[in-house]
């Protein structure tokens, strides 16, 4: 039987960058954060969130996709982190000023000129 966590799989809406962004500002404002949230500290907090995420595979070797033999509290941690991560991500785009979901989209057409699909392989 798979193991089948009540989180795992379930997509109830997209959100947009965009929402992330105002209700991460929203949430900063209301407790009076934006005073701390400077590039430099934002930059520092998502290093320290990607440790702690790097700490979640650091001992696993290599890892199948699905995640297929992880406990549900596993996977509930990974989450977790992954999504300070962003939100740390998202909030230091936000400080500077930057369109994260624009920015990300220009970086891919950049890759796609950069390396180019091979032109014996098909899709």
């Amino acid at each position: 039987m798979e193991n089948s966590c009540e989180f795992a799989g379930k997509y109830s809406n997209d959100v947009t960058l965009k929402e992330l962004r105002d209700r991460l500002a929203e949430f900063a404002e209301a407790r009076g954060w934006d005073q701390y949230h400077s590039p430099r500290n934002l930059l520092l907090a998502l290093v320290g969130e990607v440790g702690e995420l790097s700490e979640i595979f650091q001992w696993k070797g290599e890892v199948a996709k699905g995640l297929p033999n992880w406990s549900c509290d596993d996977k509930e941690h990974l989450e977790e982190q992954l999504s300070d991560v962003l939100i740390y991500l998202i909030r230091l785009a936000d400080v500077c000023d930057l369109d994260l979901g624009q920015a990300a989209l220009t970086k891919i057409v950049k890759n796609a000129r950069k390396y180019p699909v091979p032109a014996h392989q098909t899709t």
